[in-house]
């Protein structure tokens, strides 16, 4: 029985293979980049629709489909990450997440922002001090409720 993490990795292997880029993946998946990209890796599932495009397109095992539009985990490694990149925006919730949530509080009420109903895209943008990375996120504003 596939997992997966199986698809994660056929995936990564058709990637290096073919050159495909994960905005190529998420085209043929008809959804925006940061989403399908998660869900490649196993974080989000693929509506069935999106999943049997992605695996057609790859010329993965239909069996690959099944398992990208089965409803994933979500479970990670509580451990500090070592990778650089993650490691930064792991550093980045430690030094602004407490300033994050008194903004949104403040703007919104008593609340959090969404990772269900949520966006995000990350660009390159040229910049003259050096090129800079703009991630953009957007979640629905959620309301804690008294009752």
């Amino acid at each position: 029985m596939m997992t997966k993490a199986d698809v994660t990795d056929m995936i990564y292997e058709k990637k290096r293979a073919g050159g495909v880029t994960w905005a190529q993946i998420a085209e043929m998946a008809g959804l925006q980049e940061v989403f399908v990209t998660s869900a490649c890796l196993g974080m989000n599932s693929l509506p069935r629709e999106s999943a049997d495009k992605v695996a057609t397109g790859l010329g993965l095992p239909q069996e690959a489909a099944v398992v990208l539009a089965e409803y994933p985990k979500k479970m990670f490694e509580m451990t500090v990450p070592t990778d650089p990149c993650i490691y930064r925006f792991y550093e980045i919730v430690g030094v602004y997440g407490e300033t994050l949530k008194e903004l949104i509080q403040e703007k919104g009420g008593d609340g959090i922002m969404s990772a269900i109903d949520f966006d995000m895209t990350v660009e390159k943008i040229p910049n003259e001090k050096g090129d800079r990375i703009e991630v953009k996120m957007s979640g629905k504003f959620l309301p804690y409720k008294s009752w």
